[in-house]
């Protein structure tokens, strides 16, 4: 404001002394730095960008609500190549061209559904974001992560290779579709992954940029520069899974499930007939209800992490494998674990929906350090226990 006001007092000044153009405004001026931060984008966003262009000024766009304009040209420390979730500042920053990585990013607004499903994108998103649907990520099978050929061949479409920073964001800080998509493509082999703290609602609240622009990813040739997967060991298979619980006495398979999921009251799902819990496992807490987030909506820190871990009698010396119905909350554990430079941790991916499918597999119905505990197989659990 302060820029834009002293720019009209000069020109008016100019104005009386010798006469100034009347086509100059503070328009142009925004225009000017909303160009500037988008050359500095992938070569897709920049095409976008130049096709904003032709359409008229920022100011204009923001009036007509297509784009909205924030702050620029803001710089935020850089953070290690581990760190997983994000400030507003820091995502603001790397599209200013302030950050290493501005060389080479991608936005993804992570959602469940089509382009044309996706309502929240449509609405607005941070400028040059690409919408990604999560079923291209899982199969409908287990809802596990498709094969590595299948990711192979979706990180070519999005152009995404292993150097690639990729940040991905959804609606608000409880939504864990944007870590299920992180933590994909960390096995995948993606090597500096992020997440939006707090959403788009802490975007929002930030007054940065937005834009309702349609942005369409561009396929490249370019090989991913990896084997994918990179990193297998970041995923438990049900088959190892049940080998663990039978055999390692330092393995704690941790759920990420509501207590009344936990305890068998309900599967949390409406399309997963069956309640309980593999046998052995022990409460992690939810992600859903705000457990794994601070009061302001951001990511808990390990601190948290470790004191639901001790309230089931597990510690963070355990080999770890969180869990939760088909691996969305279970990546949330994970990722704050990777961050903070932990290697003891895997997600098992099939979690509750794949678990139940099996009726000779053991499985408890209650807290198991409470005598109420039922422990039986899941062919003898009911099968009224969808969610309502």
């Amino acid at each position: 404001m302060k820029s834009r006001y002293l720019g009209i007092v000069l020109c008016a000044a100019a104005l009386l002394a010798a006469g100034c153009s009347s086509n100059t405004d503070a328009s142009k001026t925004a225009a000017g730095s909303d160009s500037g931060a988008a050359a500095l984008m992938t070569s897709d966003a920049s095409a976008d960008s130049a096709g904003d262009a032709s359409k008229g000024t920022a100011a204009a766009k923001a009036e007509s609500g297509e784009v909205t304009e924030g702050p620029s040209a803001v710089k935020a420390d850089p953070v290690e190549k581990k760190k997983v979730y994000v400030s507003p500042d820091w995502v603001q920053s790397v599209l200013d061209g302030n950050q290493e990585e501005s060389e080479d990013y991608m936005i993804l607004e992570c959602a469940w559904g089509t382009l044309q499903d996706a309502g929240a994108y449509k609405e607005g998103h941070i400028k040059g974001a690409y919408h990604m649907n999560t079923d291209d990520i899982e199969s409908d099978e287990y809802w596990n992560i498709r094969t590595p050929e299948e990711i192979k061949d979706l990180m070519a479409e999005y152009g995404i290779t292993k150097d690639t920073t990729v940040i991905c964001y959804s609606d608000k800080g409880t939504n864990s579709a944007d870590d299920r998509v992180a933590f994909t493509l960390l096995w995948a082999g993606v090597e500096n992954v992020k997440c939006l703290d707090g959403g788009y609602e802490a975007w929002l609240e930030s007054g940065y940029g937005t834009e309702k622009t349609i942005n369409t990813p561009q396929s490249s040739n370019r090989e991913f520069g990896a084997e994918i997967p990179a990193h297998p060991e970041y995923i438990l298979s049900i088959d190892q899974v049940k080998e663990k619980l039978a055999g390692d006495d330092n393995f704690k398979l941790v759920s990420i499930r509501s207590r009344d999921e936990f305890l068998g009251r309900t599967s949390g799902y409406g399309y997963i007939d069956r309640a309980g819990e593999p046998e052995g496992a022990v409460w992690g807490h939810d992600t859903d209800d705000g457990s794994y987030n601070n009061e302001d909506g951001t990511a808990a820190g390990l601190d948290v992490l470790k004191g639901y871990l001790e309230e089931s009698g597990a510690s963070l010396d355990n080999e770890l494998s969180f869990y939760c119905g088909t691996g969305w909350r279970a990546a949330i554990p994970f990722l704050i674990c990777y961050e903070n430079g932990m290697t003891n941790m895997t997600m098992y991916d099939g979690g509750w929906y794949q678990w139940q499918m099996d009726d000779s597999l053991p499985v408890q119905v209650g807290d198991p350090s409470e005598s109420g505990c039922r422990f039986t197989t899941v062919g003898q659990l009911s099968t009224d226990k969808a969610k309502k």
